[in-house]
């Protein structure tokens, strides 16, 4: 069987955050960037609290089974939440979206790569 990777974002919004844990956010910022925005096993965050107070983590994930994208996906809630916790961020209207990319159309590039292989 082979090993699927799994791409989840985790997405909410901060709520109630205090002047202190806003100046500390914003002091992050720049390591928290979206253009620096990746999927990784740890998750990555990305805001940009000046504009809004959204805020999104991306994870990657992997499983054998299809049925597998569930539990990566509930991981990385827990991950994200547990985050937020830890610092004692206010948050809201958290929600998660996975993507199994076994399943994943392919781009243009890689329909060109894969009609030259021979078979």
């Amino acid at each position: 069987m082979t090993t699927r990777t799994f791409r989840i974002t985790v997405r909410g919004v901060f709520d109630g955050l205090s002047a202190e844990q806003r100046a500390e956010l914003l002091a992050h910022a720049p390591e928290h960037d979206v253009l620096r925005a990746a999927f990784t096993p740890e998750g990555h965050l990305s805001y940009d609290l000046a504009a809004r107070s959204a805020f999104t983590f991306r994870f990657t994930d992997s499983g054998e089974a299809e049925e597998d994208i569930v539990a990566a996906t509930a991981r990385a809630e827990a991950a994200a939440r547990a985050w937020l916790d830890e610092r004692g961020y206010g948050y809201a209207k958290l929600r998660a979206q996975a993507e199994d990319l076994s399943q994943a159309p392919l781009g243009k590039r890689q329909r060109r790569e894969a009609a030259r292989k021979p078979a």
